[in-house]
């Protein structure tokens, strides 16, 4: 991903040089206050030029990189970001998480993420998926039949209910990380599938 300016406004845009598609970052899911933040330093960057004075260039050049380095931990990506006053093309990375050991055997089992602008892993990423929801399927039919069988049918919907609850707010918090969101649409998916026979066998 690469930050740029754009007349008085700041753009993100992915690979491809300068016919990749640029986007406001309002659009994007990194939050108000940092697309806000974005905006304004673009704006001030606009008006800073190399002749405006070293502190206020250097004011400019810091406050860039360290947008650009939230905007890597955001969004869990590269950051490419040309300083608008020196030239100066700088790439900042996104910090490592928590469980970076984890996600290093992921990568080995599933393949390497690569760098921007790879393609995306599609049958890899699928496969993940059908087998993810595959399990999420069986496992909840399998609790409601037998609570259905052993208890009522009414337990068994509360029991999916709560299921549904309690994996949501995880599924929701990885859609957008690498590899691990194949498993997030896997799991969505199986939980969606596997209502439909839980209310066939609770009714």
């Amino acid at each position: 991903m690469e930050l740029r300016i754009r007349g008085e406004r700041a753009v993100l845009a992915g690979p491809g040089g300068e016919q990749a598609r640029e986007v406001d970052p309002h659009k994007l899911a990194i939050g108000a206050d940092l697309a806000q933040a974005l905006h304004e330093w673009a704006r001030v960057a606009s008006a800073v030029s190399a002749g405006s004075g070293a502190e206020a260039g250097a004011v400019v050049s810091q406050r860039g990189r360290q947008l650009a380095g939230r905007l890597a931990s955001v969004m869990g990506t590269t950051v490419r970001f040309v300083d608008p006053v020196t030239g100066a093309d700088t790439v900042v990375e996104p910090p490592p998480r928590e469980g970076a050991t984890g996600r290093k055997f992921v990568r080995t089992v599933l393949g390497p993420i690569g760098p921007p602008g790879e393609p995306t892993p599609w049958l890899t990423g699928l496969t993940v998926s059908a087998f993810i929801a595959a399990v999420v399927v069986v496992a909840m039919l399998a609790l409601a039949s037998t609570l259905a069988r052993e208890t009522s049918g009414w337990l068994a919907l509360v029991a999916s209910v709560v299921v549904t609850a309690g994996i949501t707010p995880s599924l929701w918090l990885i859609r957008r990380t690498p590899i691990l969101r194949w498993a997030a649409y896997g799991a969505a998916g199986g939980v969606v599938i596997a209502w439909v026979g839980v209310l066939v066998i609770a009714f």
